[in-house]
């Protein structure tokens, strides 16, 4: 399907991905066919791609939820899920939730670039992106609390991850907006500009990236990914075990 009808689109050029949220006229919110035009960019990736920006057009990221779609009586709404057997009705959520995960593969780094509002199902899609760049404009809400509902596309681990569980919890429960300075301050930025540098910003960081090695990269994403589950010890040995296989690929002995 087209972008038009989707709302979204994929450009690949050479090692870079850009998804870009094309539903400018109500600030990028999302729908189902959105997200299951994300999922469908895991699959359709060229194998050479290593960075995935992920991007809002017009001047905002994204409003989140599409409440005109949501609260309607079509698929994907409140009300028809509400109707599904509760294993069908997780099922679905499932799915959702892969629309968003696919940006946590090892094999990319991916990169939010967020200008406006990220409210909502906007917020967690900026979560699942590895590192977020913010316009000074940025402001961030999980504001499913507002409608009686929890944030569940993927986003409360990253969240917690990110601020500590205390500043997640008044986060989404208060479901108060914050903007690029606090963002910045609580450890939800990697780098804050000015509006006009946010592209520019996103081509350095990129271009950063890309200058090192790829399958150090990749190691290296993979070692911090996972040090969070693991101890000390056991953490040790991950680098260990990473590094031996480093230097047996550049000595031309790996497998």
């Amino acid at each position: 399907m087209t972008a038009e009808a989707t709302g979204v689109r994929l450009d690949c050029d050479g090692p870079v991905a850009t998804v870009t949220l094309c539903r400018p006229d109500v600030l990028n919110a999302q729908t189902p066919a959105m997200w299951r035009a994300l999922s469908g960019f895991a699959r359709d990736l060229p194998g050479d791609v290593r960075v995935v920006v992920v991007r809002g057009e017009g001047r905002a990221f994204s409003a989140g939820l599409d409440l005109s779609v949501a609260g309607a009586s079509g698929p994907g709404s409140f009300a028809e899920l509400a109707t599904l057997p509760e294993q069908e009705c997780a099922d679905r959520i499932a799915e959702f939730q892969g629309a968003f995960t696919w940006l946590h593969r090892p094999d990319v780094v991916s990169v939010a670039a967020v200008q406006g509002h990220a409210i909502g199902a906007g917020f967690q899609l900026a979560l699942a992106c590895d590192l977020r760049v913010l316009a000074e404009d940025a402001k961030f809400s999980m504001a499913e609390v507002t409608l009686g509902l929890v944030p569940d596309l993927a986003g409360t681990k990253r969240l917690v991850d990110l601020v500590g569980y205390s500043r997640a919890l008044e986060i989404c429960a208060t479901g108060r907006r914050l903007d690029a300075a606090e963002a910045d301050r609580i450890g939800l930025a990697t780098l804050v500009v000015p509006n006009a540098e946010l592209d520019g910003a996103v081509r350095d960081l990129t271009a950063g990236l890309l200058a090192g090695n790829r399958d150090a990269v990749v190691e290296i994403k993979a070692l911090l990914a996972g040090a969070g589950g693991r101890s000390a010890a056991e953490q040790q040995r991950a680098e260990r075990e990473a590094q031996t296989r480093r230097l047996r690929d550049l000595a031309g002995r790996g497998e």
